[in-house]
């Protein structure tokens, strides 16, 4: 299932498009600067836990303006004690626009209309302030800080 915001597009990843990913490969449709590290990450994940294809998965963010896949944001399901963690990233030439903000509240939203999930929870390492920003522009409460690392929630 495929989420439209004003401006993005999420659409569930592809096996294919893990896989390409994975070997290094660059699709067309694809902004010149995606995928980055992070995605490479996920597209790791995405070969142990085929399940994250799904809906309650991990999202491709495509601009709709432009039909390019700009980032990934995703849900680490299944929930546990009603709690499913968010992460996302936005390719560097897509930054400042508030897409990151933007994707994160549609994931958000349509998560917890899950009856399975209470809360969506972050954790974002205190170096990383942007991904700060885009957290609390989404509206999410800091609710734990271990020094290097700020947990984030729904609530």
């Amino acid at each position: 299932m495929s989420l439209i915001t004003d401006r993005l597009l999420l659409r569930p990843w592809t096996t294919d498009e893990a896989v390409a990913v994975r070997a290094g490969e660059r699709r067309p449709g694809w902004a010149p600067d995606f995928p980055a590290e992070g995605d490479g990450v996920i597209a790791g994940l995405l070969a142990e836990r085929p399940d994250w294809l799904s809906e309650f998965g991990h999202h491709l963010v495509v601009e709709r303006a432009t039909d390019l896949v700009v980032g990934s944001i995703g849900l680490f399901w299944p929930p546990e004690d009603g709690v499913v963690e968010i992460g996302y990233g936005i390719a560097p030439s897509r930054r400042g626009r508030g897409y990151a903000t933007e994707a994160t509240v549609a994931l958000t939203e349509f998560a917890l209309k899950s009856p399975d999930v209470r809360e969506v929870s972050a954790q974002v390492e205190r170096a990383n302030p942007a991904s700060v920003r885009v957290l609390e522009a989404a509206e999410f409460e800091c609710v734990a800080d271990d020094g290097d690392v700020l947990r984030f929630s729904s609530r």
